[in-house]
């Protein structure tokens, strides 16, 4: 049965403005690339075509559409090993155009947020990530309720305000 979810993909295409995608967990599922990175394999950063996937480009394209899209990363210290390859493998993701920002979770206690890691588009429309505990994606929800965008979209610039820039950012 097809999923009633847009496609993130759908989502991007159909923005405007902007999109911003808070994350709160210091560890996802392991990938591929994750268990090759622990295994001490490093980004050749030269060689493109070995790391540019469709979610760069995608970015990429939609960016050069004027929308602006922000990631910010709240994360314990000191850093999991899951967050040290993700800020290595942040690069891509500046290069393809997204802004980058990370906070110390012990500088957003004041900070109200959501349970759940997400996209907002343009303000208005959010696609939440659940996750199970062991950090694999379950379920991703579509809502524009009016409350959770306010809490989400606020939880995020304050997130931002507070984050330091990726390229300032050392692990």
């Amino acid at each position: 049965m097809p999923s009633s979810v847009p496609s993130f993909a759908e989502l991007l295409g159909q923005c405007e403005r902007s999109a911003v995608h808070l994350e709160l967990r210091d560890s996802y599922a392991p990938t591929d690339r994750f268990e090759a990175w622990k295994r001490g394999e490093r980004i050749n950063w030269e060689d493109r075509e070995s790391w540019w996937h469709p979610y760069d480009q995608l970015i990429t394209d939609t960016v050069a559409r004027d929308v602006a899209i922000r990631r910010a990363r709240v994360v314990s210290e000191p850093v999991s090993d899951y967050i040290r390859w993700e800020h290595h493998v942040t690069r891509a993701n500046v290069t393809a155009g997204e802004e980058v920002r990370w906070l110390p979770r012990r500088r957003a206690t004041s900070i109200p947020l959501p349970g759940n890691d997400f996209w907002l588009f343009d303000g208005a429309l959010l696609r939440v990530h659940h996750f199970s505990g062991d950090g694999v994606v379950v379920e991703d929800e579509i809502t524009a309720d009016p409350e959770a965008v306010k809490l989400c979209s606020a939880a995020f610039e304050a997130v931002w305000e507070r984050a330091i820039p990726h390229h300032l950012y050392e692990i």
